[in-house]
């Protein structure tokens, strides 16, 4: 085997993921990392008992050269915002181990997903590369952020994986996004203000801050966002489509040709202020985020990631 660039190594599982298949692959990196001695230099293995557990056990990886997250993106963003309280000189690399429904940031990372032994195969030969986060109202994200409509959309699947639905991924993301878009009113008044730039008036269908490509499953929303460029990609709308029209829009995301409509706006920012007239639906990486003023902006070079 290459030399492997995982070092002293902290896994964090969260047992639950993938309808309990996170608890089997626990159970199978345990069982990887003791069997080959050449992995790392020392191991240890923590699973995660309940939502944000993660944060404060990656707050706690001092001393280690990798911290590995074992789970969908919920448990990839509690461990990124436990490694961003620590001091940079400090902060571990990160691995992912996606074992979820969404693994966006995994496809974005190019790992395996669902897939543990092949990750595990991709992270001991693993490049390591400066990646950005970003941050909104003190909240880091990995991958996404959005508002209104496909922030409905996903705290719906996100709802429904709760509930054991039988569907997951992209076939998921599709039939919440009829369910939600077939409600679509007048949109969320919104005021942006970008990198300092004078105020843009929005009636907020779409708007998606990203660090990485894809959400939802693979949804190319942002097709051209790159992790390592230390900006953010940002895809809204600047007009208001008939419903048939958004739902056209909503199929043409999957692979990214929304982008070419007069209908939506890409750009890269460094820094954004969202002030919104009521409080929006709005999701961080797949989880809820209330409020109606909110500050983002990137912290490029953040993590060093095994891709």
């Amino acid at each position: 085997m290459a030399h492997s660039p995982l070092g002293r190594t902290l896994l964090i599982a969260n047992p639950a993921a993938h309808s309990g298949k996170g608890a089997a692959g626990a159970d199978f990196a345990r069982h990887f990392l003791g069997s080959y001695a050449t992995a790392t230099s020392g191991y240890e293995v923590r699973l995660t008992t309940g939502p944000g557990d993660a944060v404060g056990i990656a707050a706690g990886a001092v001393g280690f050269d990798t911290v590995l997250a074992l789970g969908g993106d919920g448990v990839i963003h509690e461990v990124v915002n436990g490694l961003m309280r620590l001091p940079g000189s400090a902060r571990p690399q990160l691995g992912v181990i996606p074992l979820g429904s969404g693994n966006d940031y995994a496809r974005t990372l190019g790992m395996a997903r669902n897939d543990v032994e092949g990750a595990f195969a991709q992270l001991v030969r693993g490049t390591v590369r400066e990646l950005e986060v970003g941050r909104v109202n003190g909240v880091h994200f990995m991958q996404t952020l959005s508002f209104g409509l496909d922030a409905a959309i996903a705290l719906d699947t996100t709802d429904r994986r709760a509930a054991n639905t039988s569907q997951e991924g992209e076939a998921l993301f599709v039939t919440s996004g009829l369910k939600i878009l077939s409600r679509a009113k007048g949109g969320f008044p919104c005021t942006a203000r970008f990198d300092g730039e004078g105020p843009v008036e929005l009636k907020t269908l779409i708007f998606a801050v990203q660090v990485g490509p894809t959400y939802g499953g693979g949804f190319r929303i942002c097709p051209d966002a790159d992790p390592g460029d230390g900006l953010l990609d940002v895809c809204y709308n600047v007009k208001k489509p008939l419903l048939p029209h958004l739902l056209a829009l909503f199929g043409l995301a999957r692979g990214g040709r929304h982008a070419r409509s007069s209908v939506v706006s890409l750009r890269h920012i460094r820094h954004a202020v969202l002030d919104f007239a009521e409080e929006p639906p709005c999701q961080v990486d797949g989880e809820r985020m209330r409020g109606a003023h909110f500050e983002i902006d990137v912290i490029p070079s953040a993590l060093r990631v095994v891709c």
